[in-house]
């Protein structure tokens, strides 16, 4: 494996900023010394991800980059490819049929629509969510993501989820809305909860108004005069009687 690199490569991709940009996300350095023969098909589309980066160039045109991936390793090489070369300053075609490696690696979105073989249309490039969102509709499908690693998951069709994604129109979900919503559910967990009030404390229902009754005024006046070396007061036990 290493090897191969010294041959396609040279020494290009032995410099420090490939190795901690490209290399040890695609966690490659732990397959230089294994035989080209021996590797996996997931490890041989990883070297051939970064035998593509390493070459200097103005346009990259890649196919098909998640074959042979699994679900982890084609985020990471969606963010690995997009951080390499928008950092380059260089501009890739990639033709991706995977929906989440389209969805990391795509900054704006084209909508085609029509009637196949009769007439069609394309809308002007748009956002990613806004442009999903357009999509999906036409669809008629709604994603959600994975609460602990944020990848895209389809909603059953009119399920809870499904339906209140439809009424608030979010076809489609971003990591960073996930991340928020998320963040938002901790801190409202974390806030403390207000007192209770005496009379709710003690099982009353405290007064809609706010107000102290007539009768609890009276309550509270007789304890505070009947209280340790007080005389009670004569009223009070006349009433008692």
């Amino acid at each position: 494996m290493r090897d191969l690199l010294y041959l396609k490569l040279g020494n290009t991709w032995e410099s420090a900023l490939f190795k901690t940009e490209v290399l040890g996300p695609l966690d490659i350095e732990s397959l230089l010394d294994n035989d080209v023969q021996t590797l996996s098909g997931g490890e041989l589309q990883r070297t051939a991800i970064v035998l593509a980066l390493a070459k200097p160039c103005d346009i990259y045109l890649i196919d098909e980059p998640s074959a042979y991936l699994d679900s982890e390793q084609r985020v990471r090489a969606s963010k690995v490819m997009k951080r390499w070369i928008i950092n380059s300053k260089r501009s890739a075609f990639i033709v991706e049929h995977d929906f989440i490696m389209a969805t990391y690696l795509a900054d704006k979105v084209i909508v085609f629509d029509g009637i196949p073989a009769k007439e069609a249309y394309c809308t002007s490039p748009e956002g990613l969510v806004s442009g999903m969102n357009k999509f999906l509709k036409l669809m008629d499908i709604t994603f959600r993501r994975d609460p602990t690693n944020f990848r895209p998951r389809i909603n059953k069709l009119n399920s809870q989820k499904d339906q209140e994604q439809k009424g608030a129109g979010n076809y489609f979900l971003m990591e960073g809305q996930m991340e928020e919503d998320k963040k938002e559910e901790e801190k409202e967990s974390k806030k403390p909860k207000p007192a209770k009030a005496g009379a709710e404390a003690k099982g009353e229902p405290a007064p809609a108004d706010g107000k102290i009754t007539a009768k609890s005024e009276g309550a509270a006046e007789s304890h505070v005069k009947g209280g340790k070396g007080d005389k009670p007061d004569k009223k009070s036990k006349k009433d008692k009687e």
